[in-house]
Formats: structure tokens, sequence, C-alpha cells
């Protein structure tokens, strides 16, 4: 039902008629030193792309590399407790993996979900009309690095963890009392590559109100002391061909455009009627960073403004 042809977050078989089963592999670097965190934050970025598609997530299997000599068993140990903690908090049975010796550790899941046929959401079904929702702050990929070079205090840091860590699950139970149109979960092609998968898939221009878009605390103050990550100049060359930045933007601001993302939150294109609402259940979920981030409108250049 869904492949790689428009860059979405899982594959989707249907496998009956009531039945379709979601595919997703995800790992990635520490983000932070923590093991518990790296685990936490490793399993919920995985797992996010199952709740993207609009389903829910049954088994996991854990994917290692890892250094077990020159870092310990303890360590690793660490890192798959906060990972099963995260697939646990899922509803999701973790069923095994596989490991090997690295000199980089590495961590993060193949998960299987599953979803019905007829409720299966993707990122190219964006309506003229359609207003976007974002459920989580962006900047954590600046963060993570201001930290790793000692520009960030780590408490400044581990202060937004639970919130990075935090699964989608709620958010897009939420969302699925509503009509939502397409869904994404914003990662490391930052919040205008995702836009863009979005808008060119669905064949619509997407507007994204700069001054609407929650950030992380020190995000901003970060890339204006100088700190970047290695994936901005990336992100920045993906989107340059189909992007207009109408906005007066700083420096740091235009940054966090193309700042990646670790765990990120989801976008939600609904029937603008019915943003507002979303929006308030959402909050009352206690997905406080929760806003309306934009809208979709058909010109015939599909591609992303920022206004």
């Amino acid at each position: 039902m869904v492949g790689f042809e428009t860059s979405d977050d899982a594959a989707v078989y249907r496998v009956a008629d009531n039945l379709a089963v979601i595919s997703t592999v995800d790992f990635i670097t520490p983000p932070v030193d923590d093991p518990v965190w790296f685990g936490r934050i490793g399993a919920a970025n995985s797992l996010s792309d199952i709740y993207a598609m609009g389903g829910r997530p049954i088994t996991a299997l854990n994917l290692v590399m890892f250094p077990i000599k020159k870092l310990g068993m303890e360590v690793l140990r660490e890192i798959l407790r906060g990972s099963h903690e995260k697939v646990v908090e899922a509803g999701a049975c973790l069923a095994g993996g596989h490991s090997v010796d690295d000199l980089e550790p590495k961590f993060g899941l193949a998960v299987t979900g599953v979803v019905s046929p007829d409720r299966v959401l993707t990122n190219a079904g964006v309506r003229p009309g359609d207003a976007l929702l974002l459920t989580k702050p962006l900047g954590t990929g600046v963060l993570f690095n201001a930290c790793r070079a000692g520009k960030l205090p780590w408490r400044d840091l581990e202060a937004i963890l639970p919130q990075v860590a935090a699964l989608n699950g709620p958010a897009l139970d939420a969302a699925l009392q509503f009509e939502v149109h397409a869904c994404t979960d914003v990662t490391g092609f930052g919040i205008l590559g995702h836009s863009l998968e979005m808008a060119r898939g669905s064949g619509v221009r997407i507007d994204l109100r700069f001054d609407a878009l929650p950030f992380y605390p020190h995000a901003e103050a970060m890339y204006r002391r100088g700190e970047t990550t290695g994936s901005n100049q990336a992100n920045r060359q993906l989107v340059e061909n189909f992007l207009e930045i109408q906005a007066r933007l700083s420096a740091e601001k235009r940054d966090l455009l193309f700042d990646p993302q670790t765990s990120g939150g989801l976008v939600i294109a609904v029937p603008e009627g019915q943003a507002e609402e979303l929006l308030q259940q959402l909050k009352k979920t206690g997905i406080e960073a929760a806003a309306i981030i934009g809208s979709a409108a058909l010109d015939g250049h599909p591609g992303v403004r920022v206004i």
C-alpha cells in the first residue's frame, strides 16, 4: 500500500481485508552521554514512524552497534533498559534483536505495527485549505551539539529530554478523532525538509508561519553563538529549489528551519475548520507545545513558503 515513492515514514503492506502491517527501521548515534536517555530517545525515535502512518506498534527488535570492550556491558544494559521502558509504554513487545561490535555506539529499533487499511495515513494526502499542526518543539540538533561542545550546560539539555523522548502515540490518538488527511514526523531533514516531502507528495504549496513554530529554549541562542550541525547545509540544499522565505529572518532563525530533529513531533494536516479544536484536544492530552504552524494551498508549484 505504501512504499518508498514519496519518501514516507514506513512501508505498509495489506495482509487481509481488515489488516495492514507497517514496517520501519531506524537507529541513531548517541545524542547524549547518559545511556538510559540514549535508549529512551532512540526507541521513541524509531516507534514514531509507526504513529506517523496512523498505526500502533506491536513488536520491536533491538539494533545494537556497540564497542563492548571500550564501554562495557553495564552501559549497554542501561541503553537497553531505557529503550525497553519506551517499548512497554507503547504497548508493544520487545521480541529480540541483533548486535555487532562497532567503534561507535549506535542504537535503534526495527518496529512492526498494524493499522486498518482504510485508516492508513501518509505524507502525501495534504489537501488545499488544510491546516498543519506540529506537536513538539524544534531545535534538538543544535542543542545536542552545543551540549557536547560545552556551550550548553547539561542541566539545560536534561530539562527537555522528557519531551524529546515522549512517544507520539498520544498525539496520534488525539488526531484520529478528527479528519486527518496526512501525517509525518519531523526528523533528520528538519521542518522544511519534511514539509517539502508533504508538499511534493501532495501536489500543494505549504505555507509555514515562522512566528507560529515552537522551538526549544536556547536553540536560537546556540546558533547565535556559532553552533550548528553537520546536517544543516545538506538540509538547506535539499529544499532550496522549492523554498521561498518571505519572512524577515536573522541568520540564526533561518538556521532553525534546517535543524535536524531526533524524535521530533508529528506534522498533522486537517481541514482548517478542525484545526483549533484539534489543537485544544492535543493540549488537553498534555501536549502543551502543540501549535498550528501553517496551511496548504494549490498554486501549481509544489513547495514550501515561510511567511
